[in-house]
C-alpha cells in the first residue's frame, strides 16, 4: 500500500528547528548558593606529556576553600574512595608527581589519572559542592593511535602508515607483513626518525600486520601489533563489531570480499578459538554460496559476547580462502520487543522496506481508530528518542468518530514472554513534543493469544499522556496473566488511549515511545 503521510510536515519541520537551537543555545545551570568547579588544567580528558604538574581550576561562587581528590581509578575518585582524600586547602593549585608531593617518583606512562575538587563553605547550606570528576593521561612509552587503527577494514591499498610518538621516544622501528608471529617477533630492524612508513605495494583483501618500536635513548619499548584489512576482503558486519544490547535472534550479515565464491561461517564465544578455527574446529558453522551473506545462530544467551567471522573462500585462487577479521557483539540482558532502531522510509517494493505502519497498524483505515503513526520519511522520529536514534511518534484523537486510539504490532519475536525468566514488561513513554497540549487521556497496553484471549494494563496515572519527560512504565506480567494471558503465546502487543472496555468521546495530542523491553526480576532496566 502506497500511504502519503504529510498532514504533520510542518510539525517534524519545527521540531528539528526546536532541537538544532536547543543543542546550539548555552544552557546556564540554575542553583542558588556555593557554585561547582570549572575551567580544569589539564584539561579533562587531554593527553599530558609529562609525570609532574601542577594541576588548576577556578573555583565555583563563595567558595572558601577546596577539598581535593585524586588517584588512578575513576570510581575510587568518584566516591571518596581508598586514599584518594588530598586533604582540604585554600589554594586552587595542587601539585603532583614532583619531589616531596604526591607521586615523588613521578606519574606513571600509559597511565589515566583522575581528580574532583569539591567546593567547601561552611556557611552554605549544599556545602561541600561535589565537582565533576576530571581526568588527563600520561602517554605511554610505547607507539600508539595507529592509522590505519588497529583492525581497520577496507583500507586503500596505498596507506601511508602513522602513528603518535611514544613518552620520550627518539627514534622509531617498524616491522611490517602479512603474518602475525613473523611480526611478533621481528628484531633488529632500522630505527628512523620519522613517525610514518609507506609499505611496498599491498594485495587486494589481504590482512597485514605492523609493529613500531620505541627508543627514548636507553631503553627500546617493544609495540603492540597492529592490523588492517586491505579494499576488497570481507566487510560491513551486522550487527557492527562491538555493538551491545543486540537482540538474542540476531541475523548475522556481511558484503563479501572481491574474490569470494562462498563463504565459511566461524561462530562462538571464545574469541581465540574463532580467531584460530579452522574447518574441523567447533565454531566452524558452514558455508554457503555468493549470495548468501547471512547466517541465522539460532536463540543465543542473554548478555553474552559473542564472536564470529567469515573466511572467504575461491577455489581457483591460490590465495583462497582469505581470513577474516573476527567481529563481536554483546546481546542485551533483556528481550527486545521493539526497539525502533530498524524502521526506514524505503520503498515497499524494495525488499528491505521496514516501515514502521506497516509493523504497528494504527487507524489510518478506520475512522472509529483515532491513531495515527509517523509524519513524513522516515516516519518514525530521529530527533527525539529514549535509546538509540528512533522512537515512535503516537498522535491520537478521540474527539471525532474515533472513542479510543490504538496501535497494535503482530508479534514474531518474542512470542514466549517467559524465556529466559522474564517477568516483567517495560517501555518508555513521554509527551516529548515542546509545544504539545496533550488532552489528558486513559493509556494502556493490551496483550492477545492466538486463540482471541485477550488482556488489558492501564497506567496508574491518568494524566500520563502530560508527563513531559522520558518516564518508564514497568508492568509485572502476572497482571496479565491473572486476566487469563497466555504469556507463552504472546500474539499481539497494543499501545492505545482511552477506554478500551467502555469507550468513550476524548481528547488528543502526541506521544512518543521507545524500548520496548522484557527484564528478567532481578535485572536493573537500562535507563
Amino acid at each position: 500500500m502506497v500511504r502519503i503521510r504529510s498532514k504533520k510536515f510542518d510539525r517534524t519541520i519545527i521540531t528539528f528547528l526546536v532541537m538544532l537551537y536547543l543543542s546550539i543555545l548555552p544552557i546556564q545551570a540554575q542553583y542558588s548558593g556555593i557554585g561547582e568547579p570549572n575551567n580544569p588544567s589539564p584539561a579533562d580528558g587531554s593527553i599530558y606529556e609529562d609525570t609532574g604538574l601542577v594541576l588548576s581550576w577556578s573555583p565555583g561562587d563563595y567558595t572558601v576553600s577546596h577539598d581535593v581528590y585524586f588517584g588512578d581509578n575513576f570510581d575510587d575518585v568518584k566516591n571518596g574512595a581508598k586514599d584518594t582524600f588530598q586533604g582540604n586547602q585554600e589554594e586552587t593549585v595542587f601539585i603532583v608527581g614532583f619531589t616531596g608531593f604526591l607521586y615523588p617518583d613521578g606519574l606513571i606512562p600509559g597511565m589515566t589519572y583522575y581528580w574532583r575538587i569539591d567546593e567547601v563553605n561552611e556557611s552554605e547550606p549544599n556545602s561541600p559542592r561535589k565537582g565533576p570528576v576530571w581526568s588527563f593521561s600520561i602517554p605511554p612509552r610505547t607507539a600508539y593511535n595507529p592509522d590505519p587503527a588497529d583492525n581497520s577494514e577496507s583500507v586503500e591499498l596505498g596507506i601511508k602508515l602513522s602513528w603518535t610518538t611514544g613518552f620520550e621516544a627518539k627514534l622509531h622501528t617498524v616491522y611490517f607483513g602479512d603474518n602475525f608471529n613473523d611480526i611478533n617477533n621481528a628484531n633488529g630492524g632500522f630505527p628512523q626518525g620519522i613517525t610514518t612508513y609507506t609499505p611496498a605495494p599491498l594485495e587486494l583483501a589481504k590482512t597485514y600486520y605492523w609493529r613500531v618500536d620505541e627508543f627514548d635513548g636507553i631503553n627500546t619499548h617493544k609495540g603492540d601489533v597492529w592490523s588492517f584489512i586491505t579494499q576488497g576482503a570481507v566487510g560491513d558486519p551486522e550487527p557492527i563489531n562491538g555493538d551491545v544490547d543486540v537482540t538474542r535472534t540476531p541475523i548475522l550479515m556481511w558484503t563479501h570480499g572481491i574474490y569470494a565464491d562462498s563463504h565459511q561461517v566461524y561462530f562462538g564465544t571464545d574469541k581465540d578459538a574463532v580467531k584460530n578455527a579452522d574447518t574441523s574446529s567447533f565454531e566452524y558453522k558452514g558455508s554457503g554460496n555468493l549470495g548468501s551473506e547471512s547466517y541465522d545462530p539460532g536463540n543465543l544467551s542473554l548478555d553474552t559476547t559473542y564472536y564470529w567471522k567469515i573466511n572467504e573462500v575461491n577455489n581457483t585462487h591460490s590465495d583462497s580462502p582469505w581470513k577474516g577479521p573476527v567481529w563481536s557483539f554483546t546481546t542485551a540482558d533483556f528481550l527486545i520487543v521493539d526497539d525502533f532502531e530498524s524502521y526506514n522510509e524505503l520503498d515497499p517494493d524494495d525488499p528491505k522496506s521496514n516501515r514502521i505502519f506497516e509493523t504497528w497498524i494504527d487507524g489510518w483505515d478506520d475512522p472509529f481508530n483515532g491513531s495515527y503513526i509517523g509524519d513524513v520519511p522516515p516516519w518514525v522520529d530521529i530527533m527525539i528518542a529514549h535509546g538509540g536514534w528512533e522512537s515512535m511518534t503516537f498522535s491520537y484523537d478521540n474527539s471525532g468518530l474515533a472513542d479510543y486510539s490504538e496501535v497494535t504490532m503482530t508479534l514474531n519475536y518474542p512470542r514466549d514472554w517467559t524465556a529466559e525468566g522474564v517477568s516483567v514488561l517495560s517501555l518508555w513513554f513521554g509527551d516529548l513534543w515542546p509545544w504539545s497540549s496533550n488532552t489528558p487521556e486513559s493509556m494502556y497496553i493490551r496483550l492477545t493469544n492466538r486463540d482471541g484471549t485477550t488482556a488489558t494494563v492501564y497506567h496508574d496515572n491518568p494524566d500520563a499522556t502530560t508527563i513531559k519527560t522520558w518516564t518508564e512504565w514497568i508492568i509485572d506480567l502476572q497482571a496479565f496473566a491473572d486476566q487469563g494471558m497466555n504469556l507463552k503465546d504472546a500474539h499481539t502487543i497494543s499501545i492505545g488511549f482511552g477506554d478500551r472496555n467502555n469507550p468513550q468521546p476524548g481528547g488528543s495530542g502526541v506521544m512518543y515511545f521507545d524500548d520496548i523491553r522484557l527484564y528478567r526480576p532481578d535485572a536493573e532496566p537500562v535507563q
